[in-house]
């Protein structure tokens, strides 16, 4: 071993010590608590069980495996309760310390002045000059792009805010422990964390209602304050800074970029959700005004303090000076601070301006009345006018503790926070216009009508100076309710800004038809304005044309995402389309579905078709002269999507990422990403990096490299084909499957859990087919089988294999040797080999054989459970011939330590879990036999499963 390697070992135990430790810490004052609280004879069952299942898991002794099982189907139904809330808690607070560790480790490297680690800005600044980016290009980038992470509402964020509060404050508590502290702090520290859990244990884990719009739009904000606001324009600073440390003839950035914003679909995406309507996007709005209006006033308050500068001191701007003039504050102990006095009356504008957007509550009270802010940008100049003050009279270094950000924030955030799209399946927009056209006496039957009949129709309404819609007549509760949520989208861009709500996505899109729908209802509220003239030249810009809303399509399923270019193609061929696309800047957005394609298709399918549809759509765009921007609909497991965000955007091709990306983040991911400020800027950090590498970074113009990547496509391509049958032919084609799915997997009970404010299923039934991708998902990981993060991939590559060596055109040997160098060179195959790789580290067919005995079908089960253990050997022995290694996760030993320090105390709440299904289920016919304390351990045991696996949704 070398010294360097030594030395990474020697780190390497240092830290996991440190983890440990923190572990130890909690897990100790956990069981405290378990003691007082519950008495000792629980506390030493929870003990036994804890200690059998570490040895069972970490030091592979068979007999403890019967030994657990005998203790756990010991319990009394109060100790089941009592032993899953302990295992639970204890996921939360191993957590709590990982993601500690992790700051921990980051702060070491920076402490050590180490190099720029892969994901930081500082790394792909670095590599970009490295590989001759010039300055230009880097200060372009900053200019035009747009990175959106968008926060979601899916049903899988499994935990309460009161939760999520109490262990955000144990976290801040265990990190202030690095600090050097004397022995009395220490432990008083560690008795306020003994306090923090004892009130966890003491807190209602488990939603009693049904999760509302409302709570969800409360908990997301929470996010907002902790890391948003601050953490987004501090990013924005750093940034500054690391591009002046690379060139630093680099010119401070214009105060106005906003690259970086935050999106919503808390309160306004509707598809399948009978419970969001224009009231609910109308509090969406009205909550995150309120929220960022806190902000600004708090910030505002501290600047008034901080900068006490006097003209007896220092001079100031004439534009300061008459700013400070026009403030309410006349008090002649503040006739030498402008800056205060101009502070006090930016704090006045903005308390009317709150207050007139429907603020009722603002904490301080302010000096004296002030006419608000008609729009953001004029709260950004008298931030400008500070500011330009002091750089004018040798205050510059009084901008960067709090100014710079606030004014950073404010162009940022606007008066809106975030901007909130719409969503709708296109399946309603139909309905709607079917019956305004039948009302009003245009078409009797639209629906009815062909494809190119619908878009004739929709082209000529849009002509027409009249609307469909007549005050006089009656509609449907649906049509008006639709109807009344685009008017109201429209009062909401005149109050908040245009930004408050600017696009539209249209899911199941399958037609033009769907995207013109939409445009016509647009003319139908107030949205569009148009008088084009026909003969105008296509891609000019027309005056008169204004589209309010973005028309995004959603192309989700496996058929959708092969027809998407050509949908596409057609669509910009539209001269009033493309007349509208020339009015949004030459851009338009196309938003792609992981959870369906993958539902539908399997993994390597969505993966492959989500590639083709990248690239044929770059074609189109390009051949059009329109900027293409994605927008990736993925969830937190790898079936859905999920996966490193790093990876997952240098894993684009090449062309499709420029500068222009937003992407969905769904259920507990937010809260493992975003509950913790500085995970969260890091997280943050990670999208900027990789959208400004796969921007920027020069591609390979190398004729071998082309003609690697067509070999490498047309591999993958017959891969694709292979998995998609195996996935197909399992999924939708075995018979019984459905029946087994639904009862080898705690999905009933999971519909039940007051989660999320959408219902489980499209439908009242069971077909996999109306089943959500999420809870499809979500299932797949209770039970440790994660069958949608790898089934297929075993048979897909085997048959690839066989066939060329049946056909001459490869051995064996030969073609495994060209999917190692997939997984080395093609980013695609090696994000999906990793990916594929994390996911069957945490799959346990041992676990997953206890959900199987829930099939009552003795031959369904042993027959479907069967070919799933095959594929998962066959999938594992392949991947370990691909990377060379029988062992997962070698390659990333983090990762591998992280999941080994968490799964041993999962086993427990998977046995429990499956014992109290079978005890639900025994009863759910006879309500007298129904004892509470069952659904309310099985509940209790998702949370605990879900955490311990962290992305599960």
């Amino acid at each position: 071993m070398t010294n360097q390697q030594t030395t990474q070992t020697q780190q390497h135990s240092a830290e996991d010590a440190a983890l440990k430790e923190d572990i130890r810490l909690l897990g100790r004052l956990l069981g405290d608590v378990l003691r007082d609280q519950e008495g000792i004879d629980v506390f030493q069952v929870v003990e036994n069980i804890r200690q059998t299942a570490v040895r069972f898991r970490r030091e592979s002794d068979p007999a403890s495996e019967s030994e657990l099982n005998q203790l756990l189907n010991a319990l009394s139904r109060d100790e089941t309760i009592s032993v899953v809330r302990a295992f639970s808690y204890f996921s939360h607070l191993a957590n709590i310390a990982e993601d500690q560790h992790h700051n921990r480790c980051r702060r070491a490297l920076q402490l050590a002045d180490a190099p720029p680690a892969e994901g930081t800005i500082l790394h792909a600044l670095d590599k970009l000059k490295s590989a001759g980016v010039d300055l230009a290009k880097v200060e372009e980038f900053f200019q035009q792009a747009l990175i959106s992470p968008v926060l979601t509402a899916h049903p899988t964020e499994v935990q309460r805010k009161s939760i999520l509060d109490a262990e955000r404050d144990i976290a801040r508590l265990l990190a202030a422990r690095d600090t050097p502290q004397t022995r009395r702090e220490l432990q008083d520290n560690t008795d306020v964390i003994h306090a923090r859990i004892a009130a966890l244990w003491q807190t209602r884990m488990l939603r009693f209602n049904k999760l509302s719009v409302g709570d969800e739009i409360e908990n997301a904000l929470s996010y907002y304050r902790i890391t948003f606001l601050r953490e987004i324009p501090r990013l924005y600073a750093r940034t500054e800074q690391d591009i002046a440390q690379f060139w630093p003839e680099a010119a401070e950035h214009d105060p106005s970029l906003d690259y970086l914003q935050m999106g919503s679909w808390i309160g306004g995406d509707r598809d399948g959700n009978p419970n969001v309507n224009a009231q609910t996007m109308r509090r969406a709005l009205l909550r995150q005004s309120e929220t960022v209006f806190e902000h600004y006033l708090e910030e505002v308050h501290a600047l008034g303090a901080e900068l006490s500068i006097s003209t007896r001191m220092m001079p100031a701007s004439n534009e300061l000076l008459a700013l400070a003039e026009r403030s309410p504050d006349q008090s002649s102990h503040r006739a030498d601070e402008p800056y205060r006095r101009a502070l006090i009356g930016i704090y006045a504008r903005l308390a009317a301006t709150a207050r007139e957007l429907g603020t009722r509550t603002i904490l301080r009270q302010e000096v004296g009345a002030a006419e608000p802010y008609a729009r953001a940008e004029e709260f950004c100049a008298d931030l400008q006018i500070l500011a330009e003050s002091l750089k004018q009279n040798h205050g510059r270094i009084l901008i960067k503790p709090r100014l710079g950000n606030l004014k950073r924030a404010a162009n940022i955030f606007g008066f809106h926070l975030a901007s909130l799209d719409m969503r709708q399946s296109s399946d309603m927009h139909e309905a709607v216009l079917s019956e305004l056209f039948a009302r009003a006496k245009v078409c009797a039957d639209y629906s009815a009508l062909s494809e190119a009949e619908k878009v004739a129709l929709i082209l000529s309404e849009l002509a027409q100076p009249r609307m469909l819609v007549s005050p006089y007549l009656q509609y449907s509760a649906q049509t008006t309710s639709e109807l009344d949520i685009l008017r109201a989208a429209r009062e909401i861009r005149c109050r908040y800004g245009k930004r408050a709500i600017r696009n539209y996505i249209i899911s199941h899109t399958e037609t033009v038809s769907d995207l013109l729908e939409v445009m016509l209802l647009q003319k139908e509220t107030g949205l569009l304005r148009t008088d084009c003239n026909p003969a105008d030249e296509a891609g000019s810009v027309c005056q008169q044309c204004e589209l309010d809303l973005m028309v995004i399509p959603l192309f989700e399923t496996i058929p959708d995402l092969r027809q998407a270019a050509q949908i596409m193609r057609d669509w910009l061929a539209i001269p009033l389309v493309r007349q509208m696309v020339a009015a949004q800047g030459d851009l338009q957005e196309v938003m792609l579905g992981y959870s369906d394609s993958n539902k539908d298709g399997g993994f390597l399918t969505s993966n492959w078709e989500l590639y083709k549809a990248e690239n044929s759509l770059v074609q189109v765009f390009n051949h059009a002269g329109v900027k293409l921007r994605l927008f990736h609909g993925r969830g937190g497991t790898v079936g859905r999507g999920g996966g490193p965000s790093y990876q997952a955007i240098l894993a684009q091709p090449a062309g499709t990422v420029n500068g222009q990306i937003r992407l969905t983040e769904q259920g507990e991911i937010i809260s493992s990403k975003f509950s913790d400020a500085k995970i969260g800027r890091r997280n943050l950090e990670l999208l900027v990096a990789a959208t400004l590498e796969a921007s920027l970074m020069p591609a390979p113009a190398d004729a071998s490299h082309r003609r690697h990547l067509k070999e490498y496509e047309e591999v993958m391509a017959q891969l694709s084909e292979r998995a998609y049958r195996a996935y197909r032919n399992l999924v939708y084609e075995t018979p019984g499957f459905t029946e087994y799915f639904f009862a080898a997997t705690p999905i009933a009970e999971i519909a039940t859990l007051n989660i999320g404010s959408r219902p489980a299923s499209r439908k009242a039934n069971q077909r996999i087919e109306d089943l959500r991708a999420i809870p499809w998902g979500f299932s797949w990981g209770q039970c440790r089988l994660l069958l949608p993060g790898w089934y297929g991939f075993g048979s897909a590559v085997a048959g690839w294999i066989k066939e060329g060596a049946g056909n001459g055109q490869g051995s064996e040997e030969q073609r495994l040797l060209l999917l190692a160098e997939m997984a080395r060179e093609w980013p695609l195959f090696s994000t999906l080999i990793s990916n594929m790789e994390m996911v069957l580290a945490k799959t346990d067919l041992g676990v997953a054989s206890r959900y199987a005995e829930l099939v009552a079908d003795g031959e369904l089960r042993q027959r479907i459970f069967g070919r799933i253990c095959d594929e998962h050997q066959l999938t594992n022995q392949i991947l370990s011939k691909i990377l060379g290694t029988h062992e997962r996760l070698a390659g990333n030993p983090a990762l591998a330590r992280s999941i080994a320090n968490r799964i041993a105390y999962l086993d427990p709440l998977n046995h429990l879990q499956v014992e109290l299904i079978k005890r639900h289920r025994a009863v759910a016919h006879d309500p007298d036999k129904m004892d509470a304390r069952v659904p309310l351990g099985i509940h209790l045991s998702i949370n605990g499963v879900a955490a311990g696996l962290r992305n599960t949704g």
